[in-house]
């Protein structure tokens, strides 16, 4: 009869000790530390009566002292934007993936683009003592983590810098990302060219938003501002944008979308138009090489993104004190169709 129901409940949170395994087996915590440990002096009936109580009880070893006597917890944290966004699972995966290769857990949780969320977590997995942090950020000011990065927790950010502190930080080079975007459309005939990107304090936004300015400027092309809209990526904000870009006697003619989530709602948008228009969107995403036309995009490698930042971290880990450093991965700009789609007649 199991224990439920003889009437005992199991107490959810609580788990079995090496008192309790000492107990069982009818012996020393000694004896039992010894044979958790696989250290000599044990008698093999003792250690066949001490492994019975352990599988019984379903006794697992705590590392925890263990691990803090070493000086580390053999564990980082991931702080991401948002764990749904596609483009973090091969980021997530590849610092996974670093991790593994040395022995450490990872632990990861989305800020949501909030900066107090962020600070919350952050100084949780601190807290739970990490030895360090992989940060995509939310805040522009991160003088916070400086007394944890002062007490050794290694720190690097990925995709954004952080505000106020110097620290380690691993890019893609968004600026000419965007630039290869709007050059490419002007190349095959666009001048009037919107651009709809995340809000205006995210780095990305800023630096995508630079290179469509710097080409356009480049190509001695005016850039009409009811032609840039920064702001949420929510699905509604994008459509409302674009249905006004390409209203109007002198509509655009082609959309820059700053990243995937813009780049899909304007492909249900153009769906719907009555006239072609080219697009290229910033970030490559699932389905993309299949809708009709085929996306062009400016891919990012993430995964690469995911791996140099993790391997930046065990590097400051392992004892390297150089200064923080700035490292910029290039992206790609993959021709599939719909960014080589040539102006329509207005």
């Amino acid at each position: 009869m199991s224990d439920t129901a003889r009437g005992t409940s199991r107490r959810y949170g609580t788990r079995p000790t090496m008192k309790d395994v000492a107990a069982r087996a009818g012996v020393g915590l000694k004896t039992v530390s010894r044979v958790v440990n696989g250290e000599p002096g044990v008698t093999p009936d003792t250690e066949r009566r001490v492994q019975e109580a352990i599988t019984a009880l379903g006794f697992r070893r705590n590392d925890s002292a263990r691990i803090l006597r070493k000086g580390r917890t053999a564990s980082i944290g991931l702080v991401l934007e948002d764990l749904a966004d596609p483009f973090y699972g091969p980021l997530n995966r590849a610092v996974e993936e670093v991790a593994r290769s040395h022995g450490a857990l990872l632990i990861n949780g989305s800020s949501a683009e909030d900066p107090a969320r962020e600070q919350e977590l952050v100084l949780a997995l601190c807290a739970r003592r990490v030895d360090g942090l992989v940060i995509i950020p939310a805040a522009d000011d991160h003088r916070y983590l400086a007394p944890e990065i002062a007490a050794g927790i290694a720190t690097v950010f990925v995709d954004r810098p952080a505000g106020r502190i110097d620290a380690d930080v691993v890019l893609s080079d968004s600026f000419g990302g965007a630039q290869d975007a709007v050059a490419h459309l002007i190349a095959h005939g666009h001048r009037r060219i919107g651009f709809i990107g995340d809000q205006p304090r995210i780095h990305t936004a800023h630096e995508r938003l630079r290179g469509y300015r710097t080409a356009m400027v480049a190509a001695g092309l005016p850039v009409d501002e009811s032609w840039v809209s920064l702001g949420p990526t929510a699905p509604e904000r994008v459509r409302s944008a674009a249905t006004t870009m390409l209203a109007g006697p002198q509509p655009v003619t082609a959309l820059f979308a700053g990243n995937n989530r813009v780049t899909v709602t304007a492909v249900r948008v153009l769906a719907d138009h009555p006239r072609p228009v080219a697009l290229v969107g910033f970030d490559d995403f699932e389905l993309a090489d299949l809708v009709n036309p085929a996306i062009t995009v400016v891919a990012q490698d993430a995964a690469r993104l995911g791996r140099t930042a993790a391997q930046l971290l065990f590097r400051r880990l392992d004892g390297a004190d150089d200064a923080p450093r700035r490292m910029e991965i290039p992206t790609r700009l993959i021709p599939r169709g719909s960014g080589e789609i040539p102006p329509a007649e207005s």
